[in-house]
Order: structure tokens, then C-alpha cells, then sequence
């Protein structure tokens, strides 16, 4: 009996072996992304439908896939571009391989091209119909009946003070050590973004949803090299964050990839609620981020509109929250460079790390304007308007 089951088992391996696709299920895979890209590009003009989509296909897919990767520790995110990259390596490294040693390269090269453009078609079609299409439905300003029609400058100047006296009033009460450096515990601070949009969701209903524990990056360096604090990552509905840049704007970064994880699609619409949810959280880490962040973007905008009043609320922060703005200049002016102590190499590797920046900002800034995003990376700063009257006439 023994000997039959073997016999059988080495039979079935052959059979499976010479196994072959029929042709039309063949083509159906390979151009079943190309359709479904395809389609997204036709119908995402159309508010209705992408609105439909959202709310029956994006969001319980991404809730779904959040929930999932919720139950590991490490970032399902980056273990799937570290694959994707080493995956693709390797198959550079095997066609190189393969087009050496066997006759046919342009057919072996066509074919083996095929399936990376396959694959890549599937990833940025789940892409389009998981995240791409909310850019192209009804926004979380117009959801909620906000809209930022202009502000006088008064106004701005009027929110800028009360930003800089609630971030002077809070910087004394987080964690410092002995020379006032903000040391609170990321994890603490990971920890606690559970809560901080239960009190926001209650003015603004559409943010009543579940979120899930951020994911602290392995690679936060590399993120700190290309500028980025966190990225919400679709494909998994993971929030990821960069858990090397300076701490005390960490919980700011959290509520704003929560904020994509609930559904605000748009970047100044997050930058908007990240602000609105650290503020009302009645977590004074959270808070004081909350306020630094909006106060930078504030009196930044003030200091252009009326440099006498940007200078006046300038000199009256305090050392505190001037020394954290301090430390956040410092720690990203230190990722432009590379200091190994060898000039020749320290030249090399800060032009290649500036040029690798670039090209981040550059495609992430094209991918932004692609999907109706007109300003770009710029966008991130868009939102002061709604800002201003939402804490004047709404609060």
C-alpha cells in the first residue's frame, strides 16, 4: 500500500506540473486590472457614483483590511514594499538570468515584462477603487456643511492668538527632561489614539467610526529622509507613522492618517480635522500638538498678511514651545545632510538623498494633481480658512 500511495502521489505531481491555463481565462487575469483602471478613470466624474463607491466599496474593504492588520504589531505596510521591492530585484536579476543562458530573449523578455505590468495594473487598480476614488467624491468639508469662503485678516489674527495661548499654556504641562525637551513616550502617545476622536465625532458625526492602533515605521529613518512624518497605506488600512521625527507633533501626525483611516480623503480636510480632534481630545499631549500644529500654519500666514501682528504674537510665545520649534527646524535641516565624517562620501550621499527627496515630492505631488488635487502637496496648508472659521463661528 505503501509503495501505491507514492506511485499515486508522483503521478498527481506530474499531472500537475504540465498543468496550463486555458487561454481565455489567461487573458481574463491579465487584462482584468486594465478594465478595472480603466472604469475607475471613466465613472470617477460622476459624484454620485464614486460616492457609492465609498460607501459600499471603499470603506468597508479598508475597515476590513484595518481590522485585519490591527492584529500585528509591525506594519503589514511596509513588509509589503519591502517584498514588492525585493520581489522586483529578483526578477530584474532571474530575466537577466534567463535571457543569458537561453535563445528567445525578446520572448522571454516580453513575456516576463507582461507580468510586472500585470501585477502592477492589480496593485494600482485596488488602489484607484480603495482610496483614489474618495479625491472624486462628495468631501468631508461639504459632508459636514463647512466651507471656507475667505477671512478677513483680523480673524486670522484673532485664531493665531488664541493658537499661541493655549500652546503656551499647555507646553508646561507634557513631559520634559531637565533642558526642556519634549520626551513623552511614543507608545504612550500610540496608545492613546483610540479615544480622540470620541468627542469630535459627536459634533461632526461622519468621523464616528472605528480606528486602529497607528503602526510605528522600521524604516521611520528613511521616512525622516524623504520628509514625511506618516502615510496612511490603503491596501492594508494601516495608519503608519515615523516615529523618529520630533515627538511633540507626533499626536498631530496620528489624528491626521486617523482622519484618512475614518474617510477624509483630501490632505487639507485631514490637516483640518487633525487639528480640530488633538484639540477637543482632552488629552494635553494631543492638545498641545493640536495647537502647535495649526499655530505654525497660522502665524505663518498672518506674518505674510500683516508682519507688525505675526512679530507681536511671535515675541510672545514662549521658551517652551520656541524651543520645540526650534528642535523641529533643526531635526529636518539634519536629514538634508549625510555626515559620515568622509567628505567625498558625505557630498555623495546628501546629493543622492536630496535627489531622492525630490523625486518622492515630485511623484507624490503629480499623484495629488491627478486625482483633482490642484495644489498639490501644497494642499496640506489649504485648509487655514476653514480653520479660522471654524473656531469663530462654530466652536
Amino acid at each position: 500500500m505503501a509503495a501505491k500511495t507514492k506511485n499515486s502521489a508522483r503521478g498527481l505531481s506530474l499531472n500537475l506540473r504540465g498543468f496550463r491555463l486555458p487561454r481565455a481565462v489567461y487573458i481574463t487575469i491579465c487584462v482584468l486590472p486594465a478594465v478595472l483602471t480603466a472604469l475607475f478613470y471613466v465613472l470617477r466624474m460622476s459624484t454620485g457614483v464614486m460616492d457609492w463607491a465609498v460607501s459600499s466599496i471603499s470603506a468597508p474593504v479598508r475597515g476590513f483590511l484595518g481590522m485585519l492588520s490591527s492584529v500585528y504589531p509591525f506594519s503589514l505596510a511596509e513588509v509589503f514594499c519591502t517584498a514588492a521591492v525585493v520581489w522586483l530585484f529578483y526578477y530584474i536579476f532571474k530575466t537577466a538570468s534567463l535571457t543569458s543562458r537561453r535563445s528567445g530573449k525578446l520572448k522571454i523578455i516580453s513575456k516576463r515584462l507582461l507580468t510586472v505590468v500585470v501585477v502592477a495594473l492589480y496593485v494600482w487598480s485596488l488602489y484607484c477603487w480603495l482610496w483614489n476614488i474618495g479625491y472624486f467624491a462628495t468631501g468631508f468639508a461639504e459632508k459636514n456643511g463647512l466651507y471656507g469662503e475667505g477671512i478677513t485678516t483680523a480673524e486670522l489674527a484673532a485664531v493665531t492668538r488664541l493658537f499661541a495661548d493655549n500652546a503656551n499654556e499647555l507646553a508646561p504641562l507634557v513631559e520634559r527632561d531637565e533642558n526642556g525637551r519634549f520626551i513623552e513616550d511614543h507608545r504612550r502617545i500610540l496608545d492613546a489614539s483610540a479615544e480622540i476622536y470620541e468627542n469630535l465625532s459627536e459634533q461632526l458625526p461622519s468621523l464616528d467610526g472605528r480606528v486602529y492602533r497607528p503602526k510605528s515605521m522600521m524604516f521611520s529613518w528613511l521616512m525622516s529622509r524623504m520628509g514625511y512624518t506618516g502615510i496612511y497605506f490603503a491596501l492594508t488600512g494601516e495608519a503608519n507613522i515615523n516615529i523618529n521625527a520630533p515627538g511633540f507633533l507626533m499626536p498631530a501626525t496620528i489624528a491626521h492618517e486617523l482622519a484618512h483611516q475614518l474617510g477624509v480623503f483630501a490632505e487639507d480636510e485631514a490637516n483640518l480635522v487633525a487639528v480640530l480632534a488633538c484639540v477637543t481630545s482632552e488629552n494635553t499631549v494631543y492638545e498641545y500638538a493640536g495647537y502647535l500644529m495649526g499655530l505654525m500654519r497660522l502665524l505663518s500666514a498672518l506674518t505674510i498678511e500683516d508682519p507688525e501682528a505675526g512679530l507681536e504674537i511671535s515675541e510672545s510665545l514662549s521658551d517652551l514651545v520656541v524651543g520645540d520649534w526650534q528642535h523641529n527646524f533643526d531635526y529636518w535641516q539634519s536629514q538634508k545632510t549625510v555626515n559620515t565624517g568622509v567628505g567625498v562620501i558625505d557630498t555623495a550621499l546628501t546629493a543622492v538623498t536630496e535627489t531622492v527627496s525630490d523625486a518622492v515630492d515630485s511623484v507624490y505631488d503629480s499623484f495629488l494633481r491627478s486625482n483633482d488635487q490642484e495644489l498639490g502637496i501644497k494642499s496640506y496648508g489649504a485648509y487655514l480658512n476653514l480653520l479660522v472659521e471654524y473656531f469663530l463661528y462654530v466652536i
